[in-house]
């Protein structure tokens, strides 16, 4: 039998060559220079714009980007084509394209003022071309808001005693950036006392679990769980009769709570928050990982570190037809998604990042290395998937079976390090919530980004929303974070979770190409020297992935089964595969529109018919 070392050994090996060498090439390619003044000392404002050292916000940017998908995408993916094709595009696609997109967004912004990418392909392409990337962008993000506040939902309804932790850890956040900002403390004897507290909220959280309401039917919380609604099961809540009452009460929760978290200024809740639980997320993966080298050298683990009989290496083009028929191509790099490459990172790298870069040499770790960082995860849930085996029929459900592989596969994991599975699957569990809950609340601060530069602003300050007009209250700090929390949680009670996931993965591998293409562009009028290979490719590579992919969904998947040859009944239904049609060719429009505009722009300055325009250009 295979041992799932491997997949640690392949991913270990290309990420260090990309890391050290082709990282390495990069910064010099973008003239990363510290004598450069940031867009963070520039405009330090102690809101939006806060220069941050290094470590802290290599947490602040790994944690934001490390959503549910990198866990959910490899473990569908590999259940459907086999564990061997899925690692294959992790390895190798995360270094070259991944990285390569993340690193490039955010050297991109700190040259622009630390603006986004909507802001920057519309300085060279035109108003039209920054528009329609924005609103792309804008849409993009509601999506995002949506499908991680249902997934920790879901999550803190299987593992109460993450909620309970996660409670623990944002107190503790709170309080730790009133010590770091505002009484400036030591920063390394307060990181570890606060480090340490929230490893104790873990075991807070495994002691005293906390639930809303009851679970229906036969199944039952974990024992002592601590019910507030005890003798109910929630079935009055809104979205109660899709999602079930407990995880339909904890949506609207995260929303509140990112609402909220996303209007606090960056130094009261989002950086040390970050900076905190990037601990919890470094002890996971990196435990994880070092538990795998451990358990298969010294057999340590409570059983064999091998992959389980249930997942094949290879399950041929079309994958396991009595999961998902769904050809190899261009499905898989569709469903892996965040593990390789993802549009919503340029958001966050040419968004909260790019306003807090202490000096431009940090972008080498933060872009580049905290995308390998990503890519750990992946492997990490697929590891967890080769040991476990199938918990539930994961390659159909998404996240109903991502996450009893990846709390029971990482469970049996750490056992290598002489840690229970009663203690090591609940922390997996904390580990998934903690990536989704800071994924969640920036991305809330992203689409206000979006919405301001959309509607304009009063120079680099941000608004409060209650100054009057249209255009304050949509890009108001604090209205324009309600807008997006009420359309998301308007999607996600409509119980349409199949429609809601495979928009935001369109959505967001088109984003990727768009960001990859933006890069190119800036490249492309910066120098007319500078090679357009490392972006071009990659953005190229996205565009035909992701056109034929949506090609196939909506021509074959939702067409031609669901529709013509009467898959799905009834007039809701048929409705619903109406509007994913459309919303498909909206998305393909969109892109390619921009691809056309974007090489015009790219031709038209490498042809000598215009000047090419200053990096810093603004």
């Amino acid at each position: 039998m295979t041992s799932v070392i491997w997949i640690v050994v392949a991913v270990l090996g290309t990420f260090t060559v990309g890391y050290m060498g082709y990282s390495r090439y990069l910064s010099q390619f973008v003239d990363l220079d510290d004598e450069r003044e940031t867009p963070a000392h520039k405009y330090e404002d102690g809101q939006e714009y806060v220069p941050s050292k290094k470590p802290v916000l290599l947490g602040h940017h790994f944690s934001s980007i490390a959503g549910g998908a990198p866990i959910v995408g490899p473990i569908t993916a590999g259940a459907i084509w086999g564990w061997v094709p899925a690692l294959l595009w992790v390895a190798i696609g995360n270094p070259l394209m991944g990285a390569v997109h993340d690193f490039i967004s955010l050297s991109s912004s700190i040259r622009h003022e630390g603006r986004s990418i909507g802001y920057i392909v519309g300085q060279y392409v035109g108003e039209r071309g920054k528009n329609l990337l924005l609103w792309f962008a804008f849409l993009t993000i509601i999506l995002v808001v949506a499908v991680f506040a249902l997934v920790v939902g879901i999550v803190l309804n299987a593992f109460p005693s993450a909620a309970t932790a996660s409670f623990v850890y944002i107190g503790l956040a709170v309080v730790f950036g009133v010590y770091l900002y505002q009484l400036d403390g030591p920063f390394i004897p307060g990181t570890v006392v606060f480090v340490a507290g929230v490893f104790a909220g873990v075991w807070v959280g495994i002691q005293y679990p906390f639930a809303f309401f009851q679970l229906a039917g036969d199944a039952s919380h974990a024992a002592g769980t601590f019910v507030l609604f005890e003798g109910s099961t929630g079935s009055w809540v809104p979205g109660a009769g899709a999602l079930g009452g407990n995880t339909a009460a904890w949506v609207p929760v995260i929303l509140i709570y990112a609402v909220i978290a996303s209007a606090l200024p960056v130094w009261t809740l989002l950086q040390p928050r970050d900076y905190l639980s990037s601990f919890l997320l470094y002890a996971g993966v990196g435990g994880a990982l070092v538990a795998i080298i451990v358990g298969t050298v010294l057999g340590t683990s409570s059983q064999p570190l091998v992959v389980d009989s249930s997942i094949q290496p290879f399950q041929g083009f079309m994958g396991v037809d009595s999961r998902a028929p769904y050809p190899l191509f261009p499905m898989l790099f569709v469903t892996i998604a965040c593990g390789t490459i993802s549009g919503f990172h340029s958001l966050v790298s040419s968004g909260t990042t790019a306003k807090q870069l202490n000096k431009e040499s940090d972008a080498r770790l933060i872009g580049y290395g905290g995308m390998l960082g990503e890519g750990l995860l992946a492997a990490t849930a697929l590891s967890a998937l080769a040991i476990a085996g199938f918990a539930s029929d994961a390659a159909a459900g998404g996240i109903g079976g991502a996450l009893p592989n990846f709390a029971t596969g990482g469970g049996i994991i750490l056992t290598s390090l002489n840690i229970p599975t009663a203690y090591g699957a609940p922390f997996m569990a904390l580990v998934l919530v903690s990536f989704l809950l800071t994924s969640t609340d920036t991305a809330a601060r992203l689409g206000r980004y979006m919405m301001e530069e959309i509607v304009g602003t009063k120079g680099t300050q941000s608004e409060t929303g209650f100054a009057g007009g249209i255009g304050s209250f949509a890009r108001g700090r604090y209205t324009n974070p309600v807008i997006q929390g009420l359309i998301a949680y308007a999607l996600v009670i409509s119980g349409e979770w199949a429609t809601l996931w495979a928009l935001f993965g369109s959505a967001n591998q088109l984003l990727a190409a768009l960001a990859l293409l933006t890069g190119t562009v800036w490249l492309a009028n910066w120098d007319e020297t500078k090679q357009l290979v490392s972006t071009g490719v990659p953005m190229a590579i996205m565009v035909v992935i992701t056109v034929i992919a949506l090609a196939f969904l909506a021509g074959y998947q939702w067409f031609f089964v669901n529709l013509v040859q009467g898959g799905v009944t009834g007039i809701g239904g048929q409705i619903s595969m109406v509007v994913r049609i459309v919303l498909a060719a909206v998305l393909v429009y969109l892109a390619l529109s921009l691809v056309r505009i974007g090489y015009s722009n790219i031709t038209s300055v490498r042809g000598g018919d215009r000047p090419a325009a200053e990096p810093s250009d603004d």
